[in-house]
């Protein structure tokens, strides 16, 4: 097969249930946020086609790199819904100075690598694991030990960094001019 050719037909969905999923959050959990918080939450989020290759890319790369076994049908990215810091907390935030505190308290996304691994009941799930901590791979000889709790202890240390991909453009702050939805 040639780079410009592709198998199959791309993912759709009908424009019109688009809008009533979009709206349906608007109306009921952003307007909720909105009031409890008091805030002008975000609500959208995008990346930029090459932040998002070279994410997946890295997670190929570095997954691969422990074990050379690894299909990229077992890779996937888990999607965390999470909120910027308060404004007043946002000391020691490493993101701080390039983010800027006008996203504070707003949503964001955090992308995690996850890792197809069978479970005890014999269904294959996605679990969390760090491309860059062979520690955190859902591998065989640790069956009974869950690999997202070794994630989270991979985590706590602070000579450690966690492959992740977090600050895409939130609307707002940024205009909502550009959306569709």
């Amino acid at each position: 097969m040639k780079k410009n050719e592709r198998r199959g037909h791309p993912n759709t969905m009908d424009p019109a249930i688009i809008q009533k999923m979009v709206d349906n959050y608007r109306n009921n959990h952003l307007a909720a946020i909105n009031k409890v918080l008091g805030v002008n939450d975000a609500h959208s989020v995008s990346f930029g086609l090459k932040t998002l290759k070279k994410f997946i890319a890295d997670i190929e790369f570095f997954s691969k790199k422990v074990d050379p076994r690894i299909a990229d049908g077992a890779l996937g990215i888990r999607f965390y819904y999470a909120a910027y810091p308060k404004e007043n907390e946002w000391d020691g935030f490493e993101d701080e100075k390039s983010i800027g505190k006008n996203y504070a308290q707003k949503h964001t996304l955090v992308m995690i690598p996850t890792l197809k691994k069978k479970s005890s009941d014999g269904s294959y799930q996605d679990y969390d694991f760090n491309p860059l901590d062979r520690a955190t791979f859902p591998l065989k000889e640790r069956e009974k030990e869950q690999p997202i709790t070794l994630m989270a202890m991979s985590s706590d240390s602070k000579s450690r960094e966690v492959m992740a991909q977090n600050h895409g453009q939130t609307i707002p702050p940024a205009d909502s001019a550009i959306e569709t939805y």
